[in-house]
């Protein structure tokens, strides 16, 4: 049987995040991948130039028909843009009973704002109650309850188990706008909190990282591992993405990493 998992998010015209990183993603971990784009943005490594919101009917209209023909085994959520986008996206999941995994895309690796801010209680709502797995960095962790961002692993376990209070049933909390030679990420379940951290890599090419640590985790979900097993070995492939980025040469600001390290030839 072939494992299929469905990305749910915006289009990255430059490649590097978005639609295209969750592709990517999958089919270098063996997940034949479908997608719904939810926006389009004019997007390279420095700047997205504008962005154009898929109107919540052809969102939903994309997601009856992939689940339609598609055994799809689980889902990632990305980019949403805004509350109708939200709203269709979970009017499609309901009743589906699949693993969802929410990374909720707030801000660009550019710095231009990707969610609407009147968006945020949506996504409280009617997503995170629906997330196997919610995936935030320190910043949007922060606006999502409401307190600064983590300094600590004490805050960054308060702020993990607050999420959860709000309905997800993981968090998996990154680290990476921490600071210090390692980058420890929070994964905080039912059971408990387990901390994956690795040394920092001294590198600018991390546009997607997110994308592609969540996708990560959702092709392992739909391959069947349980969650643990499935976040430990999407944090071990993004490592290894990371730490061949520069080994690509794609634009002059934030580049991409390397989602095809494993089966690319190195030069």
């Amino acid at each position: 049987m072939t494992a299929i998992a469905l990305t749910i998010a915006g289009s990255d015209s430059g490649g590097g995040a978005g639609i295209q990183a969750d592709l990517k993603t999958f089919s270098a971990l063996g997940v034949y991948g479908a997608s719904v784009i939810t926006a389009l943005t004019a997007q390279n490594t420095r700047t997205v130039a504008r962005v154009q919101p898929a109107g919540p009917a052809m969102i939903a209209a994309q997601i009856a028909t992939v689940f339609d023909d598609l055994d799809i085994r689980a889902v990632k959520l990305g980019m949403l843009g805004d509350g109708p986008a939200i709203r269709a996206v979970a009017e499609g999941l309901a009743g589906r009973g699949l693993p969802v995994v929410l990374d909720p895309v707030m801000v660009a690796k550019s710095g231009d704002t990707l969610l609407a801010d009147d968006a945020i209680d949506g996504l409280r709502a009617l997503l995170l109650p629906r997330a196997t797995l919610l995936t935030p960095n320190l910043p949007e962790a922060a606006r999502l309850t409401g307190a600064p961002p983590a300094r600590s692993r004490d805050q960054m376990r308060d702020q993990a188990l607050a999420l959860m209070q709000m309905g997800a049933r993981a968090v998996l909390l990154k680290g990476g706008h921490g600071h210090g030679p390692q980058c420890h990420d929070l994964l905080m379940t039912p059971d408990g909190p387990r901390w994956l951290s690795a040394p920092r890599h001294a590198t600018r090419n991390t546009h997607g990282t997110g994308c592609t640590l969540s996708a990560a985790v959702a092709a392992e979900l739909a391959k069947g591992r349980p969650l643990q097993e499935a976040v430990t070995a999407a944090h071990r492939y993004l490592q290894g993405a990371i730490a061949a980025a520069d080994s690509l040469t794609v634009g002059q600001g934030h580049g991409p990493v390397h989602h095809f390290h494993a089966v690319w030839p190195h030069a």
